[in-house]
C-alpha cells in the first residue's frame, strides 16, 4: 500500500505549500484525528533523500558505489595520507565498525581504497583512498554538481540553507532520542 502513495503527485494546499494527496490519505491510518503533518514531512524526507540517491548512483556512472562507499571514499579523500582507522570512519558517519568494514571491503574490491598497516599500532589498521580512487571522486564531481543544480533548480540561496537547516535538526533529534533510548529512558 505504501508504496504506491506516491503516485498521485504533488499538488498545493491553501498556503501555496506542496503536499501529496496520496501519501495524506495513506497516513490518515496513523491518526484518525486527521494531524498528518509531522507523518507527511518524514515521507518526504525519504522521498527527496530517494530521489537525491538515484541521481547520485546514476552519476556513478554505473559503478554501483553505495552512499555509506560514497561517505567513507571521501572521507578518505580529505584525510591525511596516513589514512583513517575503521573506527575513525565509523565514529565520522555515525554508524558501526562493522559497517565500515564491509564498506572498505568494498572500495578495496573496485580498487578505489586499501588497507595499510597503522603507523602508531601494529595490530590495527587504516584505510587510505587509492589514485584510482581519487580519479573515481574527480570524474564523480562534475556530474554530481550538475545534478544537483538540477534537482534544486529555482531555490534560492536562502532556501539551500534553511533545507539544510532543517535537515540537519531532525538528524539532531534523532540522535538525542537515541541518546535518551540507549540510556533507559524507554
Amino acid at each position: 500500500m505504501l508504496k504506491d502513495v506516491h503516485n498521485s503527485g504533488p499538488v498545493e494546499d491553501t498556503d501555496g505549500h506542496l503536499y501529496d494527496p496520496g501519501v495524506r490519505a495513506a497516513m490518515s491510518a496513523f491518526d484518525p484525528d486527521g494531524d498528518t503533518l509531522a507523518l507527511e514531512a518524514a515521507a518526504a524526507v525519504r522521498s527527496a533523500s530517494q530521489a537525491v540517491d538515484r541521481l547520485r548512483s546514476h552519476g556513478a556512472g554505473g559503478r554501483g558505489l553505495s552512499s555509506g562507499a560514497l561517505d567513507v571514499l571521501a572521507r578518505l579523500a580529505g584525510a591525511d595520507p596516513a589514512g583513517l582507522s575503521i573506527g575513525e570512519l565509523a565514529r565520522a558517519g555515525g554508524v558501526s565498525s562493522r559497517n565500515v568494514t564491509g564498506l572498505v571491503d568494498t572500495l578495496e574490491g573496485e580498487g578505489l581504497a586499501r588497507r595499510v598497516p597503522d603507523p602508531d599500532d601494529r595490530r590495527s589498521v587504516r584505510a587510505t583512498i587509492t589514485p584510482a580512487g581519487r580519479d573515481w571522486l574527480d570524474d564523480f564531481r562534475v556530474p554530481t554538481r550538475r545534478a544537483m543544480a538540477a534537482v534544486f533548480r529555482g531555490f534560492t540561496p536562502g532556501e539551500l540553507a534553511a533545507f539544510r537547516h532543517l535537515c540537519l535538526r531532525v538528524v539532531a533529534n534523532q540522535q538525542q532520542l537515541e541518546q535518551h533510548l540507549g540510556r533507559g529512558g524507554r
